[in-house]
């Protein structure tokens, strides 16, 4: 199918929601739920720099996600060609001897899946719940965009409904605490400063504090009691009440959201293409 009709269109439900800033608070809970499946966590343990650049697994994460919502068909394709080539590299073996490559379709096709439920269930938290018939055409939406990247239509459910046992089956039956979940977790409890032109020392000092704790709290809050306990991640009646008055005070603020903050992926993009244009300079 050509790239024209893969990728979302504007005013589509994809576009309208998947830009949200507040959906940046999510980012670490999608990759938790990606490291902790065994193909993905060792991918990421024995290829990836994430020790050393936390933040750039994010960032790559949001370039997929925007690249393939707001660049358009040829960003869009040109992006997923780049993944499945690179993904084609990942391979090696396991903790517990078995062989895996990145494009196992299970594993490949649940980063993709990640991504879907951590904008679905990131607006019920932060923002507003999306209607019914908008979650089955945001998925719908989703899933024809994997298509880019070579996540085949039966490697996902044909629908949300469908969806929702898929997931619970895979937290229930493949997710563990892999070396990379460790990793990501350490990162998250003390994370280093971004290597971002606008944020000197000093500003990553005093937004350091809040933004890390919004993060923890969002992520552990997200992930439910029993991924909770099976990670290693620590929880509380005290963090609970915390969320949601975080979460309450964001979805407040629902209506008086800028138009410019509602969605920021067609900005980050332009923001990422200047950044590269600096760098090669």
């Amino acid at each position: 199918m050509d790239a024209t009709q893969l990728v979302p269109k504007p005013g589509s439900v994809t576009w309208r929601y998947a830009g949200d800033v507040r959906l940046l608070a999510t980012g670490a809970y999608a990759i938790l739920l990606q490291v902790a499946h065994p193909t993905v966590g060792a991918g990421v343990s024995e290829h990836s720099n994430f020790k050393a650049d936390p933040w750039g697994r994010l960032f790559r994460t949001l370039d997929y996600t925007y690249a393939m919502t707001y660049g358009g068909p040829e960003l869009a394709a040109a992006t997923g060609r780049g993944i499945r080539e690179m993904h084609k590299r990942i391979k090696g073996v396991k903790p517990d001897g078995e062989r895996y490559h990145a494009l196992e379709p299970e594993a490949y096709a649940w980063v993709h899946a990640t991504l879907a439920h951590s904008i679905v269930r990131g607006h019920e938290l932060l923002g507003r719940p999306m209607a019914r018939n908008d979650v089955e055409r945001f998925y719908a939406e989703w899933r024809l965009s994997g298509e880019l990247i070579g996540v085949r239509e039966r490697d996902l459910p044909a629908s949300w409904r469908e969806f929702g046992a898929y997931f619970e089956a895979m937290v229930t039956e493949r997710l563990e605490r892999t070396a990379a979940v460790a990793e990501v977790l350490d990162a998250l409890a003390d994370p280093t400063r971004p290597d971002l032109r606008f944020l000197s020392p000093a500003t990553w000092r005093v937004a350091r504090i809040p933004a890390v704790r919004q993060i923890d709290l969002v992520t552990a809050g997200l992930l439910g009691r029993e991924l909770r306990v099976r990670l290693g991640v620590p929880w509380s009646r005290a963090k609970e009440r915390e969320l949601q008055l975080v979460a309450g005070a964001s979805r407040a603020v629902t209506p008086l959201l800028p138009r410019a903050l509602r969605n920021v992926g067609p900005a980050y993009l332009r923001w990422r293409n200047l950044e590269e244009s600096r760098e090669a300079a």
